[in-house]
């Protein structure tokens, strides 16, 4: 079953608990991640970064779509940290049923500027092949030399949207890890709400992309989470909150994030070291060479991270509540 963010959020809000959003490098670790979560009845949400989609190849989500549509639990095929419109445009025209734009780490007003250009869009399904007017995508709509051209989304109903707003840091040594982390206000974020029309919002509140050193424990603020959530409904709005950097968290922090407010939390470095370390593993040998033999030892692995994810995140078995 193949839907929006909104469709599968509206329901692990309610029901409290988050959606596993993995990200997925190639072919095999999207079938990978279809299983197990088919086999665990559980929604997932198939996440690819713009570095990765240039990796595996923009062709291959029309495929991703059609397994998608026929699978037994709901499925969201969503853009991970697109960093310009352009990289969000070309993701709905490829078929993605929701897209995030990453303007975080420009001033407030115009993450907000931008963020609202990609929801005037995405909400419409229309992709835009050419840009001459940044400050208005319907445009498209004005009969005149300089119109935008555009394209209905290949998913031809509303595209969801996430942003971010805060920063939450990286752990990479090139990376500057130990900067200063921007939490997530709750009165930014309902104004950010207010100004964009987003979907999802994904708040800063105490984790980091990729793996924390040795001897690093991360602490989630949870109060904080707790407070934005409040504020929002508070406000009369609606929009689900996301967790970037959900790796190599204490998972009783992580649990309890899924708790309290919490609908996707990102997985991407836990899965990957899982399968590349099996895969070294696998070739120490040096005596196999077809992918059929190194890799399902490799999905294997990364299938039984993920399905411990599945678990602490409180989704198994929640497919069956979208029936």
């Amino acid at each position: 079953m193949l839907v929006n963010m909104n469709e599968l959020l509206s329901v692990a809000d309610e029901n409290r608990f988050a959606v596993p959003a993995f990200n997925i490098s190639s072919y095999a670790m999207f079938n990978g991640i279809m299983d197990i979560s088919e086999r665990k009845d559980a929604p997932v949400i198939i996440e690819i970064h713009p570095n990765e989609l240039k990796h595996i190849g923009s062709d291959a989500v029309a495929a991703m779509v059609k397994r998608a549509q026929a699978s037994t639990v709901p499925v969201v095929i969503h853009l991970d940290h697109g960093a310009s419109f352009a990289n969000v445009m070309a993701a709905i025209r490829a078929g993605f049923t929701s897209v995030m734009i990453d303007a975080s780490a420009l001033p407030f007003e115009e993450n907000a500027a931008l963020a609202k250009q990609v929801v005037e869009a995405a909400h419409a399904a229309i992709s835009y092949t050419t840009c001459y007017d940044d400050a208005d995508p319907r445009r498209a709509e004005v009969p005149d030399g300089d119109a935008w051209h555009y394209v209905p989304s290949a998913f031809n109903r509303y595209v969801s949207v996430e942003a971010e707003l805060g920063n939450i840091g990286v752990t990479d040594a090139d990376k500057a890890f130990g900067q200063v982390i921007h939490y997530t206000q709750p009165d930014e974020a309902v104004k950010f709400i207010e100004a964009t029309g987003i979907d999802t919002l994904a708040i800063a509140i105490g984790t980091c992309h990729g793996l924390y050193p040795e001897g690093y424990v991360p602490e989630l603020k949870l109060a904080l989470l707790r407070e934005i959530r409040a504020a929002i409904k508070d406000a009369g709005l609606t929009c689900y909150l996301v967790l970037h950097g959900g790796s190599n968290n204490p998972d009783d922090e992580i649990a309890e994030a899924a708790r309290s407010g919490i609908a996707k939390i990102n997985i991407s470095s836990d899965i990957k070291v899982a399968y590349y370390r099996k895969m070294r593993e696998v070739l120490a040998g040096n005596d196999l060479r077809e992918p059929n033999e190194i890799e399902p030892p490799c999905i294997a692995a990364m299938q039984e991270v993920a399905a411990q994810k599945i678990d602490l995140f409180g989704t198994t078995g929640k497919a069956a509540l979208y029936r």
